[in-house]
């Protein structure tokens, strides 16, 4: 008996759930497979190319220890597993469940591409507690975090797996080759980018849980490295976030309030999964009449807003595929509560960015700043310049990322009207004393 073990955002070796049952069920003969689909926009953008192909090479020495290896094709995915499944007579398909739209599509596509052969789809692979698990009275899916938060800390987890040994490939299967990043896209990739795969995620891992308690003062300090940087990781499934749940625990503040991120990304996922689409349109409708304004929405992707903290995001982003959950926090309110522009051109260029872009979490995350999504307040307005004095105190981050300014003394750094001073900054692109009035009045509008 053979079977195979799709993979798709879960490339690891350790706690996967999807390559155990499957081994467990042909009893080791098991073919995983990796179909690369030009169709996924994420394996054109650079950085996360470069991320997925170092994730791939990396899963297939986990594969190789365990005793196969990773099985690649391309093209369209259902009928790339149709081919191998009947190449060597699979009785049944492996593969995690997911919430994307993509992952809808696949699915429907599996089943039909299969015909009799089984399609299994894991839960609690891509998340902790998978979307459907906990819901409240009368309703599909939780709409506001901090009920969903009570229950889903009361769900009780499974043992994470250990890597699986004795894998064997049937015989006379070609495995391919693993893809290097310029096999997937061309272009630049951020110099400051993270190296993927499963091993580097674990020795982040491990370094993050010693000094996990560091998360309680630090999460909002993004001069300082206080928070784990594993969101890349989770993205592709280097990590498994029930094993970082489990492993975290929450004996303490930080590693509760640590572990309670990852309830906020399971929150996301529930929500895109009851309400498809979310990815694309407003979760809730405030009938926003959005600004366009080519100039402005350039100056804020390219970190030249004239205001100091928005345009040190920006730039941390282009330059690291990667930008602190403070900034962007600020640097989503800026764009669509000060600029009033639409919050889907700031989502797809954080896509076209991020390493970590996942469209459930960068899309909810982003309706959540533009007052379109689960914020139980959805007019507030950040002020940027108290965002900026109370997370970067000293200008610390912006000095970092906006070296024009990095010889302007103490505080002064944050002050909207320093680019008057002698240095080579634009004048802020909006006027910061009224972008609240401004957006109250034309969202009311």
């Amino acid at each position: 008996m053979t079977t195979v073990c799709l993979f798709t955002r879960d490339l690891r070796v350790h706690d996967q759930p999807v390559l155990h049952a499957a081994a467990e069920q042909s009893d080791g003969q098991v073919v995983p497979l990796f179909v690369v689909d030009d169709a996924i926009e994420g394996f054109r953008v650079p950085n996360r190319a470069r991320f997925l192909a170092e994730s791939l090479a990396d899963l297939d020495a986990g594969l190789r220890d365990a005793g196969a290896r990773l099985v690649v094709r391309r093209g369209d995915v259902a009928a790339e597993v149709r081919k191998v499944a009947e190449e060597v007579d699979a009785t049944a398909v492996h593969v995690a469940g997911d919430v994307s739209a993509y992952a809808g599509q696949r699915r429907g596509a599996l089943e039909d591409a299969l015909g009799d052969r089984e399609l299994v789809v894991q839960d609690a692979v891509v998340t902790v507690v998978s979307p459907g698990t906990i819901t409240p009275t009368g309703g599909d899916h939780f709409k506001i975090f901090t009920p969903y938060h009570r229950k889903w800390a009361d769900v009780e987890t499974r043992e994470p797996l250990d890597p699986p040994r004795g894998l064997r490939l049937p015989k006379g299967v070609k495995a391919g080759a693993v893809p290097k990043a310029k096999d997937l896209t061309d272009g630049d990739t951020a110099p400051g980018l993270l190296p993927g795969g499963e091993k580097a995620a674990r020795a982040r891992l491990d370094d993050w849980l010693d000094r996990i308690d560091e998360y309680a003062q630090g999460q909002d300090l993004p001069a300082r490295d206080g928070t784990s940087r594993l969101s890349p990781y989770l993205h592709f499934g280097c990590l498994s976030p029930t094993e970082i749940a489990r492993r975290a625990g929450t004996g303490s503040e930080a590693a509760a309030q640590f572990v309670r991120q990852l309830a906020w990304r399971d929150f996301h996922h529930q929500t895109l999964a009851a309400v498809p689409r979310a990815s694309r349109q407003d979760y809730r409708d405030r009938g926003d009449r959005w600004r366009r304004d080519d100039d402005e929405f350039a100056a804020w992707a390219e970190g030249r807003t004239g205001v100091p903290i928005v345009d040190a995001g920006m730039r941390q982003l282009h330059h690291e595929g990667w930008m602190h959950n403070r900034l962007r926090l600020i640097t989503g309110s800026f764009l669509t509560k000060s600029l009033y522009l639409d919050w889907r051109l700031g989502a797809r260029h954080f896509l076209d960015h991020l390493v970590d872009g996942d469209v459930a979490n960068n899309q909810m995350n982003w309706q959540w700043v533009a007052g379109t999504g689960t914020d139980t307040r959805p007019n507030r307005v950040l002020n940027v310049i108290t965002q900026a004095r109370r997370y970067d105190p000293d200008g610390e981050y912006v000095r970092r990322w906006v070296p024009e300014l990095a010889e302007l003394e103490g505080k002064k750094i944050h002050e909207p009207w320093t680019s008057g001073t002698e240095v080579d900054y634009p004048d802020p692109i909006v006027d910061l004393d009224h972008v609240g009035e401004t957006f109250r009045a034309a969202r009311g509008a």
